[in-house]
């Protein structure tokens, strides 16, 4: 069934802006700073969770000025909901990282279900040390995980539906340069 172009515009017209492009890219700068301070030394293999990551991560890792591999791997609750499910992999890690740190770059920390399953793999399979990194940490009390907290956030949010820089609502939108919150959700 194909989608309501008229509703996804509406929403990005009725939409509040809550980060400004300028003010993404600046904690993307601070992220990866910061990143690289930690990592540089580490020969760290980089996974990007695809597709909330994509944007996220493309932006950072030009930025990490210093050698590391880079691969994606795909596990979703959402697939283009606006509520997420079971987990699902679409793609799993296909570079092997065993005695090696790892990164793992998402859109957002909000439940934490998918990321939690995403570190869990990663130890089992033999990572040495799993680092994160969320562009946004969403600030609730849903936590799936409550310990669960990534190692480089660059913004926070409030509890609200967003999208933008690889946030999607509904499968549109992860192109929208800046964060938005969709009017009432």
């Amino acid at each position: 069934m194909p989608a309501d172009l008229e509703h996804i515009r509406q929403v990005m017209a009725e939409a509040d802006c809550l980060y400004t492009e300028a003010e993404v890219e600046a904690a993307i700068d601070q992220v990866a700073r910061r990143i690289s301070a930690d990592l540089a030394e580490r020969n760290p293999v980089v996974f990007c969770v695809m597709n909330g990551g994509l944007i996220f991560s493309g932006k950072l890792l030009t930025k990490l000025d210093f050698p590391l591999e880079a691969s994606y791997l795909h596990a979703t609750r959402y697939r283009n909901e606006t509520s997420g499910g079971e987990l699902f992999w679409k793609a799993k890690p296909e570079i092997s990282f065993i005695d090696r740190d790892v990164l793992i770059i998402d859109d957002i920390l909000d439940e934490g279900h998918t990321l939690s399953a995403i570190i869990d793999f990663c130890r089992h399979a033999g990572a040495r040390a799993v680092h994160t990194a969320v562009l946004i940490d969403k600030d609730h009390q849903r936590k799936a995980h409550p310990q669960l907290k990534a190692d480089y956030v660059g913004l926070r949010c409030v509890d609200r539906y967003i999208f933008g820089y690889g946030m999607d609502y509904k499968g549109y939108w992860r192109n929208a340069a800046g964060i938005y919150a969709v009017k009432g959700l």
